[in-house]
């Protein structure tokens, strides 16, 4: 499956992941599961298409069409719609008020098979619209065969409520009657629902084909039959399954039994299949045994060859029709099934429903006048069919019977069959996602085999399928669509496993060697070839014995295999043995065993080392397969002997294999002789005593003293056999050294023989007592065995026994003394001491004690090492003081004179003293340490409390707390360990606590060995985990160093919070980096493992929800893998606070500020900025986070972006502060970043300005134009010599004195933009997207500037005429629906000369709101009419194609593409558009603006430039608005030379900030209220009696008019009728607003604001000064489009922004986008027309051109907002750049170009890229989005067809066809097709109704 085609929203074809599950039978999650996940949950059907191997799946307003891989073809939304249960279709809003958006739920989805050459189709229903149904196409399921659009009640068929069950089955029937001789019928079966038409019967008949008017398909018609019923609520049957067989058809339902004990049960009914009057419908009820009464799924098998109906039924809760989990399986025969139907019909039928036995067996169902009758006995087989004189509906009193195959206590909800190899298998599914598979004996009895889960928790769906080759189920559960494999044999390798598996469909096949299906191995029919796993007694082909079963490497014999099972072969099929890896040796058969040859000696592999033997397998092949195998055991005797050199003969003959030993030849052999005759047999051939020549014993003493002389002395047996003269040796080996000694014989009368051993002194170093040697005799060459362990024991006294008591400890039988004097103490054997030996031992002697304290309680362990502390543990028990108190000995920690451990005592006091040691009655050995008893205290513990998860470090302080060992120490609070983690001083102990179960207090207790100390008053409190719920920002650059604010609760809990990076070193130079990371600072934890590393950094605490963390520096060389917070013992990573990861970039990049020689001084003229360069420095900081130092002060950081940092420094150049240089230095840091950029010098020339690049451009040009002037008038008048040279210095003056001047009011007003560029981000925001509802943003796009557009008006009619027109208008919509009609009307209308542009636009809007419920069909005829337009523009000029606005199709295309991009707009470029009319009215706002010409200060238009000086300030009002009852002040900045009007209107903005421009009030319906003190109430207005009137001009009122001060108090009050004064805005229902038109001056005055509009010729002498001042300012106004390019800078974030919206292709482009693109390109190919730049114009005309440029002017269109007409001048600058964007003409600009073509010059490439790289990607992306595209019309269509008022719009166009009426009929009275179609006679029919017009009907 291509994900690249498949939304990943939809589906994910993955493998099932393995699921825990513990019952009975073991379920396993079959890896060969393939599933795919589905929206539309719960879905509901499947559906296969045998022919194809399709699938269908219906859901929750999702329909599907997949692959039998499961891959996708197609998916229809079918969902949700407005529509209401209620109301019958189609849904009109206004009739229908309960009418809601609707989910549609998937009720039938069936096939019905094609009919010649009309292909079949996919027959869908659902829950809308009175469950009506489509046929679909079933190669495609997108393209709808038929729907009505305006359904009967006849034509509902399923279910409108989800819960409500329907069923249906297709039969075809034949009927000569009908067209094409056949009919074909859905039989349909649905519960009863309460809302809706209530008189639609359980079982109904459809008719599918043929339908020929005025017939319909699905229509339930009279003659068709239905099942009658008296009352619909009591028979309200749950239909579970209708099947087709032989001649009848079957429901299967469950309902409450209302002629008995009214329990619900489940009935079987049947009916004829050409029954239309259902007079042989008869039902049986089922009676599944065991209380399981309501039927949940069926399937229509067979079993053992015959067919059954096989049904999944659940025991219902008590009397409900509520399914509990007990469910099972019942088979019912069908051939019972037909019996028991017949038997009811008979006994009502002939015997009145009564039995032999007068018992009732028949009766009459459904509360129906019928009853059972006695008609003649052949009455049921003359009229197996019933007919009208035979009762009906009947129903048998007596249940068909059945005993569950299988039960479960989850309940079952599906269920399938398949028969394999004569043997029935259900498939069974269940409520929590799982399929069980169980096998069905012929007895009906059950065996469950195995369960798969599936889906786990979804509910496996009743629609459970097997794929046409039976391998596979398809199982549907809620989202999940699985394939899951009947069976897993070819996964079972080996015969034992396949065997094991016990599954029906798999048994092993003996010659192929596989585990396969019994058809798929070919001698299956011939015994013991297939083996069934199933069968108990079957068993894999088993080697029962081999005959030998071991032989010697050396012989080669025949090898007999007795086989078990083996399989029949002929003579001349090829069978054969092979052993190990050799090659194969021929087996001949014979019975049931087999002869094979072993290998020759010189084939078998070597002997591994150290074995004797090997065993190698025996298998029996057949051909290339294995049937079985057996092993052999190979030995060899030589291999038996030299494994074992000391007792070789032993060895040999006491072997498991048959060895035998030749003394004489050193030889073990598997032969009976020997060489040299002599032969020892093996003791199983020679029963008794060996009889193999032995050294068996030691006669002397095995211990032996080294240092002395020593005789040992050997005896033998068995050595008789040797006769040569050969000399006898003793070996002793003494640590790898071996001693040969002579050896004198000695025959004893026992037949033994002793050897003597030469004497020989034995020297061994060895550092413990003894040592053990072993010995052996030697005959010659040959070695005599010798018993095992025969071994002289070498030993030495002094070798570990360094005093008196270890020495007196060795046992006597060694014979070592302590000798006092040899020549010092020392142990020694007896017989080597020459003096005497000691009796007793020297007093005990103490080196150490440890510890040298414990407390008065005692309790701790004392270790006490020395010299002759005792000979045994026995001697210092209760010999033992410590500072005077026993101490008790413990009896694991002694050791022999050298350590005593024991128990200290409690003292009861404090005190001192030695240690004292006791042995027997020599003197006490004393200790030069001094033990003390002491008691510790403890004092207070830093910090009191902690998280309850652990890890706070804890502080104990106390007194005396090294009492006893560290390891006698332990703290604990309450229960829970603290663990000591650093060394304990006498004053101190830390512990870090462990995590608790719960908050509170604890104490605080410190164990010394047994003795509790706890801190008096004082708990450790455990309070709640911190919880982190914020940390920002997200990013930081490698430096680290940036300040991450985290908030959260319980911060504070925290001892020291710590921010750690995760990060692994790169593959390559990993030992270099780790060295760089150990070098980072000392405050930074490193911790280093195999590959990963973490670099941390402290956090501070400011409060409980408050930390700053420092981001930890890393290296570049390293990846960062994670982010976390180490707070104690709780570990918040950063991506678990708001699933955001952090991420660390790479370091920006600041330039010097002398790129070309950093070393030399930037020159910097004081009251400017400096402007630093550099790449990426906002990607990870902000202007906030950083500082710039020049020299010792600050340089203060004005603006910040990606590539500019602007800092304005001090007035006075600071002082360096480095010694090397008097400059100061020029220093940006950012974190732990610090850049130096170099040295700065103020220059002291103040002509000298930094001014930016565009003023720099704009002032050259300006100054060289001047110059050039000035140049031309030197030359024109160079002969006046020194008058010229005069007037040439002046005018160079004034040219220095002019730069001096532009330079000021640049830098002014860069300075300003800098500043209002980061105001501007934090102010702009606000609150949601106040965004148009649908029908109001189509009635502006479709209807512009029109006060009452047709979407508002209602149809103006007398009541009288209302219902005749309507169905005039109706009929009128008929016939728009007819494509000719519609084309011929459209072109007729075009044709006409009265016909004008603005009524083709017209048209074109009423035909889209007509057709808007058919937008398919809309689209289809306006791609048709634009090929017509195609077609006339590729013969003129086709890239003039779509300029205009001049047809009605392009109009109509307008507006097809307003309503596809609507959700667009609302989803994507809404928000960027609401951001830049924000930013662009906070901008022009910010600025004075003039109300009379609506020139602004601020804008992009250099026409609405106000280019006045106007000196104004900025105010703040404190505004009263009333909030509920309280009344609450509102600051709202404005400026003093604002009318009273603008205040209001920015008054409105600020308090009414959230709410969309239509829900406020009007400016002129309110009152501004000046209020000043207690009662000081003045109301202003923009013209009272103060106004200032100077000779024919009146000034509008101001602030600065009225002197209201900054802070002044003001309210807006309703407007009372009496007050007047002139309103100098207009404002129209579209939201536009413009400013005072001339026309409304009153009393032949001017109005005017802050400049006159023209200037009045009469100039009074005393202006005359200020007018030169003026006209020299006018002499160059570009001076003042510096401010053009301020408010560009501001807002060239906001418009990239909104241009990248639209233009982007990072989300997929909207289809519609897409789908006219590949339609143009397809219109460019059909024509021939290969030039690229002809197709990009036809793409900017449709959509940018057509579209965007639109909403860009007028975004009042999508926003409920107000444009005046200040904004309108910036918009219309932004909307030409757009323009130009989409050109394809080379954008060059000189200096005449406009200035609003100046602005954007440098932007307008990178716009254009945007166009082509857009253009290109939806070229490039893959087509085909046809059947997308219609899926999203048809959803457009059902959203928002109901807001268009389709009466109103029908009625509007039949004004133009009452105009054009005699052009109209005759044009389609010209056309032939129409002329068959009758449309000019159906016109005439709709102008009668609508007018009462006579026509010739």
């Amino acid at each position: 499956m291509l994900a690249s085609s498949i939304p990943p929203s939809i589906l994910f074809l993955l493998l099932l992941p393995p699921p825990s599950f513990s019952a009975d039978v073991i379920v396993t999650s079959d890896p060969s599961v393939r599933w795919v996940e589905l929206q539309g949950g719960p879905l509901s059907h499947l559906l296969l298409n045998p022919e194809t191997g399709h699938l269908y799946v219906g859901g929750v307003d999702h329909l599907y069409q997949l692959t039998s891989e499961l891959e996708l073809m197609s998916h229809v939304t079918t969902g949700p719609h407005l529509d209401s249960p209620d109301c019958l279709p189609p849904i009109i809003p206004q009739d229908c008020p309960s009418a809601t958006p609707t989910h549609n739920h998937n009720k039938l989805l069936l096939m019905e098979e094609g009919q010649g050459v009309e292909p079949g189709s996919l027959i869908v229903c659902g829950s809308l619209y009175q469950g009506i149904c489509d046929k679909r196409s079933l190669s495609n399921i997108s393209q709808l065969i038929y729907r009505t659009s305006n359904p009967v009640d006849t034509q509902y068929v399923a279910a409108n409520d989800p819960r409500v069950s329907t069923v249906a089955v297709v039969i075809t029937i034949e009927n000569k009657q009908e067209v094409g001789g056949i009919l074909r019928l859905m039989l349909v079966g649905r519960g009863y629902t309460s809302k809706g038409p209530g008189d639609i019967p359980p079982i109904t008949t459809r008719r599918l084909y043929p339908v020929v008017p005025p017939r319909r398909a699905f229509s339930q018609e009279e003659e068709l039959g239905k099942l009658v019923v008296g009352s619909y609520s009591e028979y309200n049957n749950h239909f579970v399954k209708a099947v087709a067989h032989g001649k009848h058809v079957y429901f299967l339902f469950s309902r409450r039994d209302m002629w008995h004990k009214k329990e619900y049960r489940t009935y079987a009914s049947r009916l004829c299949t050409f029954d239309r009057s259902f007079y042989s419908y008869v039902e049986v009820p089922l009676l599944c045994q065991g209380g399981y009464n309501l039927a949940q799924g069926a399937w229509l098998g067979n079993h053992s060859g015959e067919p059954a109906l096989f049904v999944v039924m659940a025991a219902g809760q008590a009397s409900t029709p509520v399914a509990t989990g007990r469910s099972a399986l019942c088979v019912y025969g069908m051939s019972e099934l037909d019996a028991m139907l017949r038997r009811a019909q008979e006994a009502c039928y002939t015997e009145g429903g009564r039995g032999s036995g007068g018992q009732e067996e028949a009766y009459i169902e459904y509360a129906v006048s019928s009853k059972c009758l006695r008609l003649p006995k052949a009455s049921l087989s003359e009229y197996p069919c019933g007919g009208e004189h035979t009762p009906n509906p009947i129903a048998s009193a007596l249940p068909l019977s059945a005993t569950p195959t299988f039960t479960s206590t989850t309940q079952l909800t599906a269920v399938t069959t398949a028969t394999e190899a004569g043997h029935t298998v259900a498939f069974l599914g269940d409520r929590e996602g799982r399929l069980h598979k169980v096998l069905v004996h012929t007895d009906w009895s059950g065996d469950l085999y195995g369960s798969v889960l599936v889906d786990r928790g979804g509910a496996v769906s009743a629609d459970l399928l097997l794929d046409d080759s039976q391998q596979h189920v398809y199982v549907l559960t809620n989202n999940r669509l699985s394939k899951v494999p009947v069976s897993s044999c070819e996964r079972q390798t080996d015969c034992q496993s396949c065997l094991s598996v016990r599954d029906p469909y798999c048994g092993w096949c003996v010659l192929e060697g596989r585990c396969s299906r019994k058809h798929q191995c070919q001698r299956h029919l011939q015994s013991n070839h297939w083996l069934w796993s199933f069968e108990p007694t079957n068993q894999c082909v088993t080697v029962q014995s081999l005959q030998p079963a071991n032989q010697s490497t050396d012989e080669q014999a025949q090898v007999t295999l007795s086989v078990m099972q083996f399989p029949a072969l002929t003579e001349a099929e090829p069978l054969s043995c092979v052993f190990g890896l050799l090659p194969p040796q021929p087996a001949i058969v014979m019975g049931t065993s087999i002869a094979c040859q072993s290998p020759a000696p010189e084939l078998l592999p070597p002997m591994p080392l150290g074995r004797d033997h090997m065993i190698l397998p025996v298998s029996l092949r057949f051909g290339h397969v294995s049937i079985t195998t057996g092993n052999m055991t190979f030995y060899d005797c030589g291999a038996v002997s030299r494994l074992n050199e000391s007792a070789q003969c032993l060895a040999c003959v006491s072997s498991v294999w048959r060895c035998n030993w030749c003394p004489l030849d050193q030889l073990c052999t598997h032969n009976h002789s020997c060489p040299n005759q002599h032969i020892i047999l093996n003791q199983r051939d020679s029963p008794g005593p060996t009889s193999c020549p032995l050294v068996f014993s030691l006669q002397s003493s095995a211990l032996v003293p080294v240092g002395l002389s020593n005789t040992v002395v050997l005896r033998g047996r068995n050595l008789d056999v040797y006769t040569d003269e050969a000399q006898y040796v003793c070996v002793v080996e003494i640590q790898g050294v071996q001693v040969s000694l002579t050896a004198a014989v000695e025959r004893t009368h026992d037949n033994t023989h002793t050897f003597t051993c030469s004497p020989h002194q034995f020297q061994c170093a060895v550092s413990q007592l003894q040592y053990s040697a072993p010995v052996y005799l030697r005959r010659g060459e040959r070695r005599v065995d010798a018993s095992p362990g025969l071994r002289l024991q070498l030993y030495d006294c002094s070798a570990g026994q360094s005093d008196c008591s270890q020495c007196r400890a060795v046992p006597e039988e060694y014979g070592c003394v302590w000798c006092p004097r040899n020549p010092s103490p020392s142990c020694v054997y007896n017989q080597s001491c020459t003096s005497i030996p000691a009796d007793t031992c020297p007093p005990p002697q103490i080196t150490q004690v440890l510890p040298v304290s414990g407390p008065l309680e005692g309790g701790v362990l004392v270790t006490i090492t020395g010299s002759n502390l005792g000979m045994k543990y026995q001697d210092v028990v209760g010999g033992v003081t410590v500072a005077g108190v026993q101490c008790l000995p413990q009896s694991e920690g002694y050791q022999i004179s050298t350590r005593v451990v024991c128990e200290l005592q409690p003292s009861g006091k404090q005190r001192k003293g030695p240690v004292l040691v006791t042995v027997g009655t020599t003197a006490p050995g004393r200790s030069t340490q001094i033990f003390t008893y002491q008691d510790p205290q403890l004092l207070d513990l830093v910090p009191d409390k902690g998280p309850v998860s652990g890890g706070t470090r804890l502080t104990i302080r106390g007194r005396q707390l090294l009492t006893g060992q560290t390891s006698d120490l332990s703290a604990f609070l309450g229960p829970q360990p603290c663990y000591i983690v650093e060394e304990v001083n006498d004053t101190q102990l830390v512990c870090q606590t462990g995590s608790s179960s719960q908050t509170g207090g604890v104490t605080v207790r410190v164990l010394f060995g047994k003795a509790e100390r706890t801190i008096p008053d004082v708990t450790f409190r455990y309070l709640d985990d911190p919880v982190i719920t914020e940390a920002k920002p997200a990013e930081s650059f490698y430096a680290g160093g940036r300040v991450i604010t985290v908030t959260g609760k319980n911060l504070d809990v925290v001892q020291q919070p710590i921010i750690s990076v995760w990060v692994q070193p790169l593959e390559v130079q990993r030992v270099k980096r780790r060295r760089r990371l150990a070098l980072l600072t000392a405050k930074q934890q490193v911790v280093f493992n195999s590959t990963m590393t973490t670099v941390s950094e402290f956090c501070s605490v400011l409060s409980s929800s408050q930390m700053t963390c420092p981001t930890p520096s890393v290296t570049t060389e390293v990846k960062v893998k994670g982010v976390w917070f180490q707070l104690d013992n709780v570990r918040v990573h950063y991506e678990s606070i708001k699933g955001k990861s952090f991420t660390y970039y790479p370091d920006p990049e600041i330039f010097p500020l002398n790129r070309e020689d950093p070393e030399a001084p930037y020159h910097f003229k004081a009251g400017g900025v400096i402007a630093v360069e550099g790449h990426d420095l906002t990607r990870a900081m902000s202007r906030q986070e950083v500082t710039a130092r020049l020299g010792d002060q600050e340089c203060e950081v004005k603006t910040l972006d990606n590539t500019h940092l602007y800092c304005e420094p001090p007035e006075v150049q600071p002082k360096s502060v480095d010694d090397s240089s008097d400059l100061p230095r020029l220093k940006v840091f950012m974190g732990n970043l610090q850049v130096d950029l170099g040295l700065v010098q103020y220059d002291s020339d103040t002509l000298m300005s930094p001014v930016p690049l565009a003023a720099q451009i704009s002032l050259g040009a300006g100054a060289a134009v001047i110059i050039l002037s000035v140049l031309v008038v030197i030359l024109m008048y160079r002969r006046k010599s020194k008058q010229a040279l005069r007037d040439y210095k002046k005018v160079l003056l004034q040219l220095e004195t002019l730069e001096i001047n532009v330079g000021d009011q640049c830098r002014k007003e860069f300075t300003d933009l800098m500043t209002e560029m980061m105001d501007l981000s934090s102010d702009v925001g606000g609150p949601g997207l106040p965004l148009l509802d649908y029908r109001t943003y189509a009635e502006r796009v479709f209807f512009p500037g029109q006060q009452t557009a047709p979407l508002s008006r209602q149809l103006d009619l007398p009541e009288s005429r209302r219902q005749t027109v309507e169905q005039g208008l109706q009929q009128l919509n008929n016939l728009l629906n007819n494509r000719l009609f519609l084309t011929r009307f459209i072109h007729t209308l075009e044709a006409q000369q009265g016909f004008s542009q603005r009524d083709r636009g017209y048209v074109a809007s009423l035909l889209t709101m007509a057709l808007h419920d058919k937008l398919e069909y809309f689209t289809e005829v306006m791609k048709s009419l634009l090929q017509d337009l195609v077609q006339q523009y590729v013969a003129k000029n086709p890239k003039l194609m779509l300029r205009r606005t001049e047809t009605v199709v392009e109009k109509m295309l307008t507006n097809w593409m307003s309503i596809c991009l609507y959700s667009f707009l609302k989803e994507v470029a809404g928000e960027p558009l609401y951001m830049l009319y924000r930013a662009i009215k906070y901008q022009v706002d910010k600025g004075p603006v003039d109300a009379v010409t609506g020139k602004a200060k601020r804008t992009l238009n250099d026409s609405h430039l106000l280019r006045e000086d106007i000196d104004y300030c900025a105010m703040t009002l404190t505004v009263l608005v009333k909030n509920g009852v309280e009344v609450q002040p509102c600051p709202v900045k404005v400026l003093d030379t604002d009318t009273i009007t603008q205040v209001k209107d920015k008054i409105l903005d600020q308090v009414y900030r959230g709410a969309p421009f239509s829900q406020r009030p009007e400016a002129d319906s309110l009152d501004l209220e000046w209020r000043s003190g207690q009662a000081g109430h003045l109301t202003l207005s923009d013209d009272d009696v103060t106004a200032v009137v100077q000779g024919r001009w009146k000034r509008i009122n101001t602030l600065q008019h009225y002197k209201v001060p900054d802070g002044a108090t003001v309210a807006l009050i309703p407007r009372s009728q009496s007050s007047g004064g002139v309103g100098v805005n207009q404002v129209f229902q579209t939201g536009e607003k413009t400013p005072m038109l001339e026309g409304e001056e009153e009393e032949g005055l001017r109005l005017w604001h802050l400049v006159k509009s023209s200037e009045d010729p009469e100039i009074p002498k005393h202006r005359k000064s200020s007018m030169r001042e003026r006209e020299r300012a006018k002499a160059i106004p570009e001076i003042y489009l510096t401010r053009l390019l301020s408010m560009k800078g501001t807002l060239q974030k906001f418009v990239d922004d909104v241009f990248v919206a639209i233009l982007s292709t990072k989300r997929p482009p909207p289809i519609a986008v897409r789908f006219f693109f590949d339609f143009l390109d397809d219109m460019a190919e059909k024509h021939g027309i290969d030039d690229p730049e002809t197709v990009h114009i036809w793409k900017t005309n449709s959509l940018p051109l057509r579209f965007w440029v639109n909403i860009l002017k007028n975004p009042q269109f999508v926003l409920d907002v107000q444009v005046t007409d200040s904004i309108d001048a910036v918009l219309s600058v932004i909307a030409q750049t757009f323009i130009d964007s989409c050109t394809t003409s080379e954008h060059k600009v000189g200096r005449d170009s406009p200035v609003n073509k100046l602005l954007y010059a440098r932007e307008i490439p990178r716009y254009k890229q945007l166009v082509e790289r857009y253009y290109s990607d939806i070229h490039s992306a893959a087509s085909g989005c046809y059947q997308e595209m219609n899926s999203a019309l048809t959803e457009l269509s059902g959203s928002f067809a109901p807001e268009m008022n389709s009466l109103v719009a029908l009625h509007e166009l039949y004004k133009y066809i009452n105009k054009y009426y005699d052009q109209i009929i005759m044009s389609l009275e010209e056309d032939s097709s129409g002329q068959k179609m009758q449309l000019a006679y159906r016109l005439q029919q709709v102008a009668a109704l609508v007018e009462n017009k006579v026509t010739d009907l």
